[in-house]
């Protein structure tokens, strides 16, 4: 929204300076906005005012040490010009502060927005009166505000007046915004505070949590009973990490309650105190380094003497790459032949990351995270991790705030999306800093984050809590062990949130299908139709689809398909065959069968069933384009979750209510239907435990042969003659698609 005062700064500074010529920068846009460009502007000409030669968009400490020597402080007695005070106005103006029309006089108006302004800094303790002081004026060419914006915090506004109030005279104390959040300058700002109040000289203090500052925090304790500063400080931490306490300079006992449950949260001794592993979780990401951690990640394959290293340094869970694109650099750093089964020897868990470059914000794109998530997912499949793992997606820069929401939002939103059309094989987590981690999660796109905060001047970690559902907090680099064992980790606390993976498949003997070549349809789909005309199938009237909307519609799925088979170890023709030959089934009865299924659970015919000549209710059917009851659904899903091999909670297949829920899911929900088939197919192996007792044969391997791929297409369909004659057609079909399945994956 345009400002009529801020309108009249931008022609100040366009028709005093030559369009800005005179200040080296472009002409302001006279749109009546407040922005950089008019700050940048208005801090020149100060500068030319004040006749400093090499003029800057920075008010730095040539300019702040120019007011200091030349005038000490502002006010009507010292202002050199009227346009020396036309600046002044316009960057109140800016600023939202009433500037006195900008008539180059520092009167009535201008003083008493001095004053609010001094105020709403915290300041006017330090400087009362009018006058604007050095410091001031230089927060006063920024864009910092000095009031709540966007929903800002009035606690954390109030501890920002208390830091300007209380350290604006020492020599490298700035002015810092009082907006209400927390961010990179508030976060430098308590640590300089802490300095101070150590006994830090000027010159000395700066703001990094060296050597001295944790020397100096570990001989002051806070704790039930305390009072002074040191409780505001840490008081005012605890706030800044959006911790329910009050900003207060008393130790109480709801305070002592409040650090119980921080320190909990950060896997910390809980004490209830202000104890120095507090202290620095509170004020630097990473916390105190030298912590023992539970979990650690690198780039180094895990040996046998390295696991031994790592188990005897007290390491549960180790983080490892999936895929490592380069053949040259890192040569470790894709997990490595028969490494899973070392970590599991040695008791070690393992969580899975995937990351090929993920360090600028131009990888990300909505296309990157479904390529990222298809690669992932078949790399896990063929490292050995089972359905459920969850691989930490990487973004491993400091992304700021816009680009998030531009970039790297989008990413994870499509690769969510790409994994449910996979069947959701796998979780998906985030590694990066804090705030990525949070908004990632909180719009649902990851359940867990792998945090940075090693990373501590990452923007996207200062100012930034740590988010709520932290699996793993990296700290620092390290090397542990000696001669063969010795290996470089990066030391990472663990919350107990994931505890990786222990167990994994065993690399396969033969080569997983991949992906299916849309170059391959037209001869896929001509001899599918020549066999399924050769042997007169589906046959008679009142089917619902033809053969090639049956073909499309499974190869349109392949992605599931794909990476179920591989998940499984199955081969994808199993399920294609399975899938194909009961959707061309599909007829009107089925259609009937599906109206009195909703009927009998809901009392009301469906309106696509409204022109049936007759509907009668009915507890269950085979529905979708597998043509999967909900009974048979539960019953092999059943299966798999008490073998390890699916997620999920055991349903009863005699409850109404359960066999209606899956039974909603088979009808309508496609890539739900074709991730439940290997499971039947698994579950007649095991000889259909629940249902028709069948001898149990061994799993879906990759190796099946004939014998036991008709076997299981029959098991499919039920038992008897009809079930037999149907896998005996069945089998041609699966050699059709397993050909072209051959000649895509090689041999």
């Amino acid at each position: 929204m345009a400002d009529e005062m801020v309108l009249r700064a931008q022609r100040f500074i366009n028709i005093t300076y030559g369009n800005g010529a005179t200040l080296g920068i472009s002409k302001l846009e006279e749109n009546g906005r407040t922005g950089w460009p008019v700050m940048y502007a208005l801090t020149r000409a100060l500068q030319y005012e004040m006749g400093i030669s090499a003029l800057s968009n920075n008010f730095g400490p040539g300019t702040l040490g120019a007011l200091q020597s030349k005038y000490g402080k502002l006010d009507e007695t010292t202002i050199p010009s009227a346009n020396f005070c036309r600046i002044i106005q316009s960057a109140l103006y800016c600023k939202g502060y009433d500037g006195g029309e900008i008539d180059g006089t520092y009167n009535d108006r201008v003083k008493a927005a001095v004053v609010k302004l001094n105020q709403n800094m915290g300041v006017a303790g330090t400087y009362p009166g009018s006058s604007l002081w050095p410091k001031v004026v230089k927060g006063l060419f920024n864009m910092d505000a000095y009031v709540t914006v966007n929903n800002g915090s009035d606690t954390i506004r109030s501890i920002q007046q208390w830091l300007n109030g209380r350290y604006v005279l020492r020599k490298d104390y700035y002015i810092i915004p009082c907006d209400g959040h927390h961010s990179r300058d508030v976060a430098r700002s308590m640590l300089l505070a802490i300095q101070y109040e150590l006994g830090m000289a000027d010159g000395v203090a700066n703001g990094v949590f060296g050597p001295g500052t944790q020397s100096g925090l570990k001989s002051h304790t806070v704790s039930t009973g305390s009072s002074g500063v040191w409780v505001q400080l840490f008081t005012g931490a605890m706030v800044l990490n959006k911790r329910p306490v009050s900003f207060s300079s008393s130790f109480t006992s709801s305070l002592a309650s409040g650090v119980r449950t921080f320190q909990s949260f950060m896997k910390l001794p809980v004490t209830g105190q202000g104890d120095f592993q507090t202290w620095a979780s509170l004020l630097v990401s990473y916390g105190d380094q030298s912590r023992p951690g539970e979990a650690c990640d690198g780039v180094t394959k895990i040996t046998p003497a390295r696991a031994q290293a790592l188990k005897a340094a007290g390491y549960k869970y180790v983080g490892r790459y999936l895929y490592n694109p380069s053949t040259t650099s890192l040569p470790e750093k894709e997990i490595q032949p028969g490494e899973l089964a070392t970590i599991k020897e040695y008791g070690l868990r393992c969580f899975p990351i995937y990351q090929t470059w993920a360090r600028s914000v131009d990888y990300y794109s909505p296309e990157q995270g479904a390529t990222d998530c298809m690669n992932a997912s078949y790399k896990a499949e063929e490292h050995g991790f089972k359905p459920g793992t969850r691989i930490y997606f990487a973004v491993d820069y400091d992304a700021v705030d816009e680009e998030v929401t531009s970039h790297i939002l989008p990413y994870f939103r499509r690769l969510r999306e790409q994994m449910n059309q996979l069947g959701s094989p796998y979780k998906i987590g985030v590694y990066g800093p804090r705030n990525a981690c949070s908004r990632i999660s909180a719009a649902g796109y990851a359940d867990a984050s792998f945090v940075s905060d090693m990373s501590s001047g990452f923007s996207g970690n200062l100012g930034y809590p740590m988010p709520e559902n932290w699996a793993f907090d990296q700290i620092v680099t390290k090397t542990i062990g000696s001669g063969d064992g010795r290996i470089e980790i990066d030391n990472n606390i663990a919350s107990g949130r994931d505890t990786g993976q222990g167990d994994f498949y065993p690399t396969p003997s033969e080569k997983l299908d991949i992906g299916f070549d849309i170059d391959l349809w037209p001869s896929l789909l001509k001899e599918v139709e020549d066999y399924m005309n050769l042997i007169g199938k589906p046959g008679g009237t009142g089917r619902i689809y033809t053969l090639q909307e049956c073909l499309e519609t499974i190869i349109s799925h392949d992605a599931a398909i794909t990476s179920a088979a591989r998940r499984y170890r199955m081969r994808k023709a199993l399920i294609q065959t399975s899938a194909f030959w009961e959707f061309c089934h599909y007829s009107l009865k089925d259609v009937g069968e599906d109206a009195g299924v909703v009927l009998y659970h809901t009392g009301v015919i469906p309106d696509w069933a409204k022109d049936l000549p007759k509907v009668e209710r009915l507890v269950d059917s085979s529905t979708g384009l597998a043509k999967i009851s909900g009974r048979t659904c539960i019953l092999s899903r059943n299966n798999s979750i008490r073998a390890g091999l699916l997620e999920g909670d055991i349903l009863d297949a005699t409850a109404d209510g359960d066999r209606w829920a899956m039974w909603q899911k088979v009808n309508q929900d496609n890539v739900f239907s074709l991730s439940t088939v290997p499971h039947l197919h698994i579950w007649a192996a095991d000889g259909k435990p629940g249902d028709h007792a069948e001898t149990r044969i061994r799993r879906p391997a990759l190796d099946y042969n004939e014998t036991e791929i008709f076997e299981v297409l029959r098991r499919y369909q039920g038992f008897g003659d009809e079930a037999v004659a149907h896998a005996k057609e069945r089998m041609p079909l699966y050699a059709i698609f397993e050909k072209y399945n051959l000649a895509i994956r090689g041999a």
